[in-house]
Formats: structure tokens, C-alpha cells, sequence
């Protein structure tokens, strides 16, 4: 790639980034080719202004590999008092036919998934997400779900 084109590429990328007024917390973590049912995936959330009201979403990056129609998850808001209040959740992930819901064109999508509205923090805050997926009559959990590379939190202000 020229430096022409990476410049450009650069210029284009804080452009994109910079008009995105609503975030204000943006962060992916990689899983590999599969999320083991043991990893959990945490984030420490920065000091937010406590006199603003956030959405709280779940992002997740998959491919076609991912097998199933739904994902459940487990996701602690630990809160800086030490009190943790814990949502078992339920996403579905494709339509009936096995095609990815998500956004993208290729075989990778990415799902912006709701999880908390109008939320106030005071202090630091930590949130971990666990893949909570059972196979249908079957009681343990998928050992390593296939399919899911990433997940992230996204935090938007309320406007």
C-alpha cells in the first residue's frame, strides 16, 4: 500500500470514528476461532460522567461457523460498592434457515446487541460476559462454540 493510500485510509478511519457522538465506551476482545464456555470476556469501564443516562450493548463478530439460531449469555454489571447484578440473556443469531442476522457483507457479521437502557454510573464499573449455549436436550453447555471471534461493549450517551 502507497503512503498516498494509507494516508487516506487513515484520514477516512478518524473521520468514520470521530462523527460517532454517542460513544462512550467502544471495546472489542478477540476469542480466537471459538469462545470456550470457561473464558469469560471483561471489561473495565473508564469514569463516566455520572450526570448522563447510557445504552449498554453487547457486540459480537461471527462467521458462518456459528451453528446455532440463538446465543444466551451471562453478563455481571460489577459496580464500584461491590454489589453485582447479573442478567442471564437470550440473542437470536439467524433467521430459521441458518442465515446470520447481523450486519456485513462477507461471512463475518456484526451484531449490536441491546443490554441495558438509561443506565447512570458513579465510579468504575466492571463487566463480564460469559456464552452460556446448550445444545437442545442436552444439559452440559457447548464446551467451545464455534463461529464467534469477538465480543465487545459499547456504551452509548443518551441523547
Amino acid at each position: 500500500m502507497s503512503l498516498r493510500n494509507s494516508f487516506l485510509l487513515l484520514l477516512i478511519t478518524a473521520v468514520f470514528f470521530s462523527c460517532d457522538k454517542k460513544r462512550a465506551f467502544d471495546e472489542y476482545k478477540s476469542v480466537g476461532s471459538a469462545w470456550h464456555k470457561d473464558s469469560i470476556i471483561s471489561f473495565n469501564l473508564p469514569e463516566l460522567d455520572s450526570t448522563k443516562r447510557y445504552d449498554l450493548f453487547i457486540n459480537l463478530r461471527d462467521n458462518n461457523n456459528y451453528k446455532y439460531n440463538n446465543l444466551f449469555l451471562i453478563v455481571t454489571l460489577e459496580k464500584p460498592n461491590g454489589y453485582t447484578k447479573v442478567d442471564t440473556l437470550e440473542y437470536q443469531m439467524a433467521d430459521p434457515d441458518g442465515t446470520l442476522l447481523g450486519d456485513g457483507f462477507t461471512d463475518i457479521k456484526e451484531s449490536k446487541l441491546f443490554y441495558k437502557e438509561n443506565v447512570r454510573f458513579r465510579g468504575k464499573y466492571k463487566v463480564n460476559i460469559k456464552q452460556v449455549v446448550r445444545e437442545t436436550g442436552k444439559v452440559p453447555g457447548v464446551e467451545s462454540l464455534e463461529g464467534i471471534t469477538e465480543v465487545g461493549l459499547r456504551i452509548e450517551k443518551k441523547e
